[in-house]
């Protein structure tokens, strides 16, 4: 299936079950948001995203606990799912994506490296948190970690 592909039955999936969707993003910079707006009428589903680029951003606006920051850092499984269940919380929608990640050229470490990004989709019930490692340039990176988030999403949705 190709990125249009994708993008598309994503949203048609939403709009058959007559749900909703927000976005939280942090390396992507709303590049998810973006994607999902360039589509006519996606506003019957897509209630809308932030961006929260920043620690403190995190904390204020999707409730990420100062501690799960401090102990696990900002791109680890913890603070994705905190932070996508924020965006439930702020949003009332009924699926949230969150997205956090490094996508260089600087930033990473041995340990966190540039490429590793951590996308998480929690709905009815559900949260699901996937860690994944890309390469390339910093566009290459935030491109693929976007395309990525819409996968996950289109495979949690029932």
């Amino acid at each position: 299936m190709d990125e249009h592909d994708l993008l598309m039955k994503v949203l048609d999936k939403l709009w058959r079950r007559d749900k909703t969707l927000s976005t939280a993003e942090s390396c992507t910079g709303g590049m998810v948001a973006r994607m999902l707006t360039e589509v006519p009428n996606s506003s019957l589903v897509f209630w809308g995203g932030v961006v929260t680029y920043s620690n403190q951003s995190k904390t204020r606006l999707l409730a990420v606990q100062p501690e799960t920051l401090k102990r696990y850092g900002a791109v680890s499984p913890e603070t994705a799912r905190e932070m996508v269940l924020g965006m439930l919380e702020v949003s009332g929608t009924d699926y949230a994506v969150s997205i956090t990640g490094i996508a260089g050229p600087g930033g990473g470490t041995e340990e966190k490296p540039v490429g590793l990004v951590y996308i998480a989709v929690a709905g009815e019930g559900r949260i699901e948190v996937k860690e994944y490692r890309f390469l390339g340039d910093r566009g290459e990176i935030r491109r693929q970690t976007s395309w990525a988030a819409l996968e996950l999403l289109w495979q949690s949705l029932p």
